[in-house]
């Protein structure tokens, strides 16, 4: 099974994904995790978005989905696979596509995880995030110490800059610019676009995006 996850910042689809997964027996991958990877793997590939990288360059679009094909052809995603962020405009829609043809495989449902944009402005701006590892908190300040935290030295939660309410709304309106046409796109091509109420208990998120894979 072949899912592509939408959602708005702070609409909680990394988490659900990785539980969805789960449920699925299937991986879940995202554009940073498979280019990271190749580059630690030292691929042709990797190599070329490294020099992207190096640049502080955005890595082309075709560059990205020639390292997507190379994760989607292996056998351990012969199952299927949960793709979280790879698609966020129309072109990485089409290049997906592209992928997915060329490998003789299609995508199973688009799962669009929906929430208002004032409720993700007060979830956001009240995160606070390790500065060491990165691990994003609700309802602790800033300043304090990750006790937890997988790295060292310690880290300690800040507020991130584009966690500030007016960050978070530009955000918003560079995502609805940018996925509305994702979104058409999808439908206008037949595909399964399935919203998936994102407010709510951890697991009752999850029962839904479930149900929206035929597994609820």
């Amino acid at each position: 099974m072949i899912v592509v996850l939408l959602g708005p910042p702070g609409c909680g689809k990394g988490t659900q994904g990785e539980r969805v997964a789960a449920v699925l027996g299937v991986p879940k991958i995202s554009t940073g995790d498979v280019i990271r990877a190749a580059i630690k793997a030292d691929t042709p590939l990797g190599r070329e978005a490294k020099g992207f990288y190096d640049r502080g360059d955005l890595v082309p679009d075709a560059l990205i989905m020639g390292i997507i094909r190379g994760v989607l052809a292996a056998p351990e995603q012969a199952r299927g696979v949960i793709l979280d962020g790879v698609v966020r405009t129309v072109p990485q829609a089409e290049g997906l596509a592209q992928v997915l043809s060329a490998l003789g495989r299609s995508l199973d449902v688009v799962i669009l995880f929906e929430i208002g944009d004032d409720l993700l402005v007060a979830r956001l701006s009240g995160r606070t995030t390790c500065d060491a590892c990165g691990t994003p908190f609700s309802g602790r300040q800033p300043g304090e110490l990750h006790a937890e935290c997988v790295k060292a030295p310690k880290g300690h939660l800040v507020r991130r800059k584009d966690d500030e309410p007016d960050a978070v709304r530009n955000r918003l309106r560079v995502y609805q610019d940018q996925t509305a046409p994702v979104i058409a796109w999808y439908r206008s091509h037949g595909a399964n676009v399935v919203p998936v109420d994102a407010v709510g208990a951890l697991d009752e998120v999850t029962a839904r995006a479930l149900k929206a894979v035929g597994r609820g």
